[in-house]
């Protein structure tokens, strides 16, 4: 059985579904929650999947959502979504923009906004499971919905530590995707690295702190924290052949509370990419070297703290399982919307624990979310060659939103069609 004549009774019914959908995307959107608070976010989810009909179970992984569709002997396919949203103040100005504050870890309080789209892929998920419910007599194998909260920040290990691998059905394959700020109706992936390694760490610099008149008698830890910035920034461009790729960003700087106060301490938050473990052990040995020098250069009391706060591998795509991917994408999509990425995304995701705690397979792509008026004039191959014009909001602006009414469907369709191409194959 092909995937086309497995997906398309899947549709039947989707365009009655979509202004349901777009309420929740607009009431998820509004009420985003950081990583691993997403209480409100997984109480709907596993409401709608229990009136869905399937089996559910909550607080996996401390917030994270499973819902299990079995129908008959056949592959097991497991379709994930994160739910978490991030700390930035929204600007895009729509109706049902987000005004939500939250609590950070540290106990600060920050505004929250789904600016990296995770609204729309619980959206599109539970879209999918609800056609999958309804169409059971167009499938057969068992579907693991998966909810996933804290993207990036240890989401997909929590619940891998917390008995995934013991309490649902084990997946033959692992299907993931997530909104880009692409043209609506364009899908990119690509076989082998697909998603840059993440590491990041916190640095605590240690200076001497006194009156500002006098930093003679002191150590200033920000003038010590910016030299540590300023010298970051030749890790890639001195360090990584033009050949590799690589990220370092210093997303976070504290220090002081007066303008006329040295402090004693500075704090910086560090995130690095790569794409392959040499450039990886480069960039991690680099990182520290300029920290540790520039607090010797700088005379720091002690040494400086660095902490991890979370890192894992690059996300990889089984060659075979993508090319299937890839197929059944173009089958119903349209072979000119559906394109092989030519290099990895400098993005990172936690989703290939999954695939590699199971040993299985596993293929993530990315769907477009944008306007494709804001792309007039420029065709695809000049899109993948040169990349996103400056004028489209990327994933973590405060001004980044997919434009629901066309996003939804072609998210909702881009998993039924790839979990339609194991589903749909006779003998499991």
């Amino acid at each position: 059985m092909t995937s086309d004549a497995t997906v398309r009774p899947l549709l039947a019914g989707l365009d009655a579904r979509l202004p349901e959908l777009r309420a929740l995307y607009e009431d998820l959107h509004a009420h985003p929650e950081l990583s691993f608070q997403e209480f409100r976010t997984a109480g709907i989810v596993a409401e709608r999947l229990r009136a869905q009909g399937w089996e559910v179970t909550e607080g996996v992984g401390r917030t994270g959502v499973v819902g299990v569709l079995a129908n008959g002997a056949g592959p097991v396919v497991l379709l994930r979504a994160d739910m978490d949203a991030l700390p930035v103040k929204e600007q895009t100005g729509l109706p049902y923009a987000s005004t939500v504050t939250g609590i950070a870890p540290d106990g600060t309080e920050v505004p929250v906004m789904h600016a990296c789209g995770h609204d729309m892929h619980v959206t599109c998920l539970l879209g999918a499971t609800a056609q999958l419910a309804a169409h059971r007599d167009g499938w057969h194998g068992t579907v693991v919905a998966v909810f996933q909260p804290a993207e990036e920040v240890g989401g997909a290990p929590a619940m891998i530590e917390d008995g995934f691998l013991d309490r649902f059905p084990r997946a033959d394959v692992c299907l993931g995707q997530h909104v880009a700020p692409a043209p609506v109706g364009f899908v990119g992936t690509r076989p082998g690295t697909v998603m840059a390694a993440s590491d990041s760490i916190r640095v605590t610099l240690f200076g001497r702190g006194g009156h500002g008149s006098t930093p003679e008698t002191a150590v200033d830890p920000v003038v010590m924290a910016a030299a540590v910035v300023m010298r970051l920034q030749t890790v890639v461009s001195r360090e990584i052949g033009a050949a590799h790729t690589a990220v370092v960003t210093v997303g976070s700087l504290h220090s002081g509370t007066k303008e006329n106060i040295i402090p004693d301490t500075a704090e910086l938050r560090v995130n690095m990419r790569s794409t392959t473990p040499a450039v990886r052990e480069r960039v991690l040995a680099a990182v520290e070297r300029i920290i540790r020098a520039e607090a010797a250069a700088s005379g720091a009391p002690k040494e400086p703290e660095i902490v991890p706060l979370n890192s894992f591998p690059v996300t990889v795509n089984d060659a075979a399982a993508t090319a299937v991917v890839q197929s059944a994408l173009a089958e119903v999509l349209g072979e000119g919307r559906v394109f092989t990425l030519p290099q990895a995304v400098t993005g990172s995701e936690d989703f290939g624990v999954f695939g590699t705690a199971l040993g299985v397979p596993s293929v993530f792509w990315h769907f477009g979310g944008a306007d494709p008026a804001l792309y007039a004039g420029i065709d695809s191959d000049a899109l993948l060659e040169d990349g996103l014009p400056a004028t489209v909001p990327a994933n973590h602006s405060p001004h980044f939103a997919p434009v629901p009414g066309p996003t939804i469907p072609v998210g909702v369709t881009a998993l039924l069609a790839a979990a339609a191409a194991w589903l749909g194959k006779e003998g499991g």
